[in-house]
Formats: structure tokens, C-alpha cells, sequence
């Protein structure tokens, strides 16, 4: 069975695409006001920057979002979920506007924050990949990267307002902000019907478990491996998180392949509509779920792997931080974002496995053009001007690593909504985004280590070529497609030895 590729009516179309801008922004404005809006007034306030580092530990909460997804899963009613979370934020913002001391209710405060922030992130990945056919996922991702970053740069705009309004105005002006995205996500279109079936309660669920640990062994590594990759760096030693998390992901792997025949089994069935267990369980039993796993862990290697030491080439090169910001920031951005939009289209033209592979591969041979700069431009004083030669190749390295970023990313995005089943979408996509983030927080960790053990040439070349892996799974990935192209939308995915 081959990709069946169908259109959608223009008129369609733009409608989806205008609320997945306007949800994305909803996402990306949170983010944007942790990161921007919070640092530079607490430094203001002469904040230590021990205690303002501290406030980073507190951004784990949208790492660990797969805790609580499987509420959102289970009670559905996304656009209420993102109508409170923001109408929330929008009363701490608020609270920041009246209480100008700082003391331990902003510890309170920004951690109800960022949970409400990580919240609303699992209702509109959720809501989008259920609003969303399988053939608009391509173009929609464009527009998602596009509006999120946009979201982000918003909370900027609050950032810049403050020297003109004050800390109290620009806080009011992020709450009246946050009050008109509640509204607006709540008039997004209404949520599908879906059938309605019971669930196993969770204490049934816990029963059963328990007294099939095989069954249970699976989902609770997996579970335990996500949130130590998840917290990596954040509570203890980040090379042990993650070296924890690689190991328990990979024994949950393991126990799932060798205890596959019990899903047969009737007694357990029930367990795989549970509200806790019952999703991480039902993926550890699916048909090519293990290089499914690795494949989003290595596909994107390339890319992760290369990122973190882009920068510092660029210093050791002689370049200025505002040569830096402008080209490899600002314009990389912008190409970045168009990478998207022009790698959404070509993959609901061609297809998200054609997509997949093709902007896949031009994603890890745009590595090359930082190769062929780091072989010619040499570490210079600062002092000494850039050669212009220099000076055009490391622009155009710069430019064609972004805009392929995008195209690599844009196809990527939509082939891991692509493989969720809709019922339990919000779930099931955070858990592959967080086996996604421990394999860009391990490869950012180890590229420090390769970059300084054999030179930025030869560590951007071993970058390159570890984007070729991934495509000795493409067999599994095209039959995941498959698989999954044949699940109903408005049933629960049985378990995979019911199906296979």
C-alpha cells in the first residue's frame, strides 16, 4: 500500500491554517515571556543571578508535559484547556503588575506558569493533530514554526514595551495578551465528536498492572526513561540523566519485544484503555515501535549535533556578536521559518515518506557548506579584519543550514503527527517529542567533545554523516505510515497483536 495523497478545498484549507497560526502564537507567547520577560526584570530588580539561574529549573515542567497528558487524552475539551491555562497566566501576570517585591511567591507563581504554559501546549498539539487531515500536516507545520516563533518574538514586543510603560504596564499589557488568546482559542472550531467508550478507571488499571509486571515492565521504563531525559541536567548531573534515561528507554524497548504474545491475552486487554499506563503500554506493543524509536532518535542527529557548535565556530572564526546575531540569529530565523512553509508544501505534494527522506537528506548535506567553511576560514584575531571570501562563504553556509533546518523539520513534525492515533494524540505526541528532546540533548552535550577533540572540519563532517544512519529504517518507517493510515479516528487503536 502506497501514501494516498488527497486535496483539500482552498477555502478549507486557509481556515485551518489561520487557526493553527493563531494556536501556535498561544503557544510560543508563554515561552517567549519565561524566557525574555522574567530574566531581564528580575536583574533589574537586582536579582542575583543564582537565584534568576534557579528559575530554569522551573522550565522542566514542559519537559516532563507527558505526566498529565494522558488527562487531557482521557477528558478532552482542548479549547477549555487552553481557555483556563491562559486566562491563568494571564492572573499571575497580573499579580506580577501589583506586587513589585520580589519573594518566594514568584518561585510559586512561575511555576504554576510554566505548568499552565506546558498544559496548554498538550491541548493544542492535541487539538491541531485531531483538527488536522493527515495530508495538511506538511503545509500546517510551516505555518506552526512560523507563528510559534512569532508568539515568542510578542513576549519581545511586551520586553521592549517595558522601557516605555514600565514593569507594571508591560505585565498588564502580557495579561491583556494572554485574556484575548484564551477567547481566541476557545473560538477556534469546536472539537470533533468522538465515540464514546468507557475506560478503565485507574485504579483497575493499577490492578491489573500489578499483577502482570511483563505487561507493566514496558510502560514504567518507558515512563521512567522519558522523565530522566526529560529532567537531564535540570536536578542532578546531566550526563547521568541521560546516560539513566538512554538505558531505561532501551530496557523498556527490550521487555516490550520480548513479551509481545501477552497483549494476546484478555485478561490485560482492558489495560490498554487505561487513563494512565494504558497509552505507554499500547506503544510499547505496536508493530515497528522499536525502529520507530530510534529512527526519531537518529533522523534529526544531523541537525541537533551540528546546532550547539555553530556559534562558537563563528567566534573562533573573528566574527562580532552583532555579525553573529544578525546573520546566523535574525536572518536564520527568517530562513528557517521559510524552510518550513516551502517543506510543508513539498511534503503535502509528494508525501510525508518522499518529504521525509528527501528534506532529510538535504538537511544533513547542507552540513557540508560549514565543512567547506571551517577547512578554509582559519581561528583569527579578532583584531584583524574577516576576509570578504570568508566572510560570503560562512553567510552562505549560515543561510542554507537554516532554510534546510526548516525543510528537514517541517517534514519531520508532520510524520510524528502522522504516526499518533488521534484519540490519544495529545499523549502519545509528547512522548515522541520527549524521545526526540533527550536525542538533541545528548547530541548538543557530546558535540562540545567532538568539536574539541577533532577540529570543527572533521566534527562538522562526522555530523554529516550521522544523518545517513536513519535511513536503513526507512523500510519501517513507510510501514509505520501505512499502519497507521489505516486506524480509525473515531475508535481506540487496539493493541497491536489484535491488529497485526
Amino acid at each position: 500500500m502506497t501514501e494516498t495523497i488527497k486535496t483539500t478545498p482552498n477555502s478549507i484549507l486557509r481556515s485551518k491554517l489561520f487557526w493553527v497560526g493563531v494556536l501556535y502564537f498561544a503557544e510560543g507567547f508563554p515561552l517567549g515571556a519565561f524566557f525574555d520577560i522574567f530574566p531581564v526584570h528580575f536583574r533589574q530588580q537586582g536579582i542575583n543571578l543564582r537565584d534568576i539561574g534557579f528559575m530554569s529549573l522551573l522550565s522542566i515542567t514542559w519537559s516532563i508535559k507527558f505526566l498529565w497528558a494522558p488527562a487531557i487524552d482521557h477528558y478532552r475539551h482542548h479549547r477549555r484547556w487552553m481557555f483556563t491555562a491562559n486566562i491563568v497566566m494571564a492572573a499571575v501576570m497580573g499579580l506580577f503588575a501589583i506586587y513589585a517585591e520580589f519573594g518566594p511567591w514568584v518561585w510559586v507563581a512561575i511555576a504554576i506558569f510554566t505548568a499552565l504554559s506546558a498544559t496548554n501546549d498538550i491541548a493544542i498539539d492535541g487539538y491541531t493533530i485531531e483538527f488536522l487531515n493527515r495530508q495538511e500536516y506538511g503545509l500546517a507545520n510551516g505555518f506552526r514554526i512560523g507563528f510559534y516563533r512569532a508568539g515568542m518574538l510578542g513576549a519581545g514586543f511586551v520586553l521592549i514595551a517595558s522601557d516605555y510603560i514600565g514593569w507594571s504596564g508591560a505585565y498588564i499589557l502580557a495579561a491583556l495578551m494572554l485574556v484575548a488568546i484564551a477567547f481566541a482559542c476557545l473560538a477556534a472550531p469546536k472539537e470533533m465528536p468522538r465515540k464514546d467508550k468507557a475506560d478503565t478507571t485507574l485504579v483497575a488499571e493499577f490492578k491489573t498492572l500489578i499483577s502482570h509486571p511483563a505487561i507493566f515492565a514496558p510502560a514504567l521504563l518507558l515512563f521512567a526513561g522519558l522523565f530522566f531525559g526529560a529532567t537531564a541536567g535540570k536536578i542532578f548531573a546531566k550526563d547521568v540523566h541521560q546516560y539513566l534515561a538512554a538505558a531505561l528507554i532501551t530496557g523498556s524497548l527490550l521487555v516490550a519485544f520480548f513479551t509481545r504474545n501477552m497483549a494476546k491475552e484478555k485478561s490485560v486487554a482492558s489495560v490498554f484503555k487505561g487513563p494512565m499506563f494504558g497509552t505507554f503500554l499500547e506503544m510499547t506493543q505496536r508493530p515497528y515501535f522499536l525502529p520507530i524509536v530510534l529512527f526519531i532518535l537518529i533522523f534529526k542527529l544531523a541537525d541537533t549535533s551540528i546546532g550547539f557548535m555553530i556559534k562558537p565556530f563563528w567566534v573562533d572564526a573573528g566574527f562580532s556578536a552583532q555579525e553573529i546575531g544578525l546573520v546566523s540569529v535574525n536572518i536564520g530565523l527568517v530562513l528557517s521559518i521559510a524552510g518550513g512553509l516551502a517543506g510543508g508544501w513539498f511534503t503535502d505534494k509528494v508525501g510525508i515518506f518522499h518529504g521525509l527522506w528527501i528534506l532529510g537528506l538535504t538537511q544533513a548535506v547542507s552540513n557540508l557548506g560549514y565543512v567547506w567553511a571551517a577547512s578554509v576560514i582559519p581561528h583569527v584575531d579578532v583584531t584583524l579584519p574577516i576576509l570578504f571570501e570568508h566572510r560570503a562563504l560562512l553567510y552562505s553556509a549560515s543561510a542554507v543550514e537554516s532554510f534546510t533546518q526548516g525543510l528537514g523539520t517541517g517534514a519531520f513534525l508532520a510524520f510524528l503527527m502522522a504516526i499518533v492515533n488521534k484519540r490519544r494524540a495529545a499523549t502519545e505526541y509528547a512522548v515522541f517529542s520527549s524521545i526526540f528532546a533527550l536525542s538533541r540533548a545528548v547530541a548538543g552535550w557530546a558535540g562540545g567533545y567532538g568539536a574539541e577533540n577533532f577540529g570543527y572540519a572533521d566534527f562538522f563532517i562526522l555530523t554529516f554523516l550521522l544523518g545517513l544512519p536513519a535511513y536503513l529504517l526507512l523500510p519501517w518507517v513507510k510501514k509505520m505510515l501505512e499502519y497507521s493510515e489505516n486506524w480509525r479516528d473515531d475508535d481506540d487503536q487496539p493493541p497491536a497483536s489484535e491488529k497485526a
